[in-house]
């Protein structure tokens, strides 16, 4: 045998592309944030919530109440290899109401002025992960009394 085969020079490259490709950093955008010139649009005393979605679109977050502001969420969030995604860019666009619908305010925040704000999960525990497959199946056995009791004129 004179050197490696054809296939075998193939699977390498293969094997080194791959490896090349998957430490490439790939960017991705989340959201959606009106431009500058759309927000010169936006006339605070004038406009109100319906003209605010006409001219800049939909919020991608509203308050709770009715009079909560507009907010629109834009991130721009870095991807390398098997690290940890990292938001690397944040613009938030606040248009808050008064009580009678119009704009009062448009501010714009970015990353630099927020606050990592860690969020607590709140996940109600289930008694599935306590009993065992087979004790499970076991259990289920005396509901098909239920089924057959259906049938005799239940429903």
């Amino acid at each position: 045998m004179t050197g490696p085969t054809k296939g075998f020079k193939s699977a390498v490259l293969g094997v080194c592309l791959l490896a090349a490709t998957a430490c490439t950093t790939q960017y991705r955008n989340h959201g959606y944030a009106p431009s500058q010139e759309e927000l010169a649009e936006v006339v605070v005393g004038v406009d109100t919530r319906d003209s605010v979605a006409e001219s800049i679109g939909t919020p991608s977050a509203s308050g709770v109440l009715n009079e909560g502001g507009y907010y629109y969420v834009r991130s721009r969030v870095r991807h390398f290899g098997a690290r940890k995604p990292k938001v690397i860019e944040r613009r938030v666009v606040a248009v808050t109401f008064d009580n009678r619908g119009v704009v009062r305010n448009v501010a714009e925040y970015s990353l630099e002025d927020g606050q990592i704000v860690p969020l607590s999960r709140r996940v109600t525990d289930s008694a599935v992960e306590e009993r065992s497959v087979l004790a499970q199946i076991l259990g289920n056995i005396s509901n098909f009394g239920g089924f057959n009791a259906a049938n005799n004129g239940g429903l």
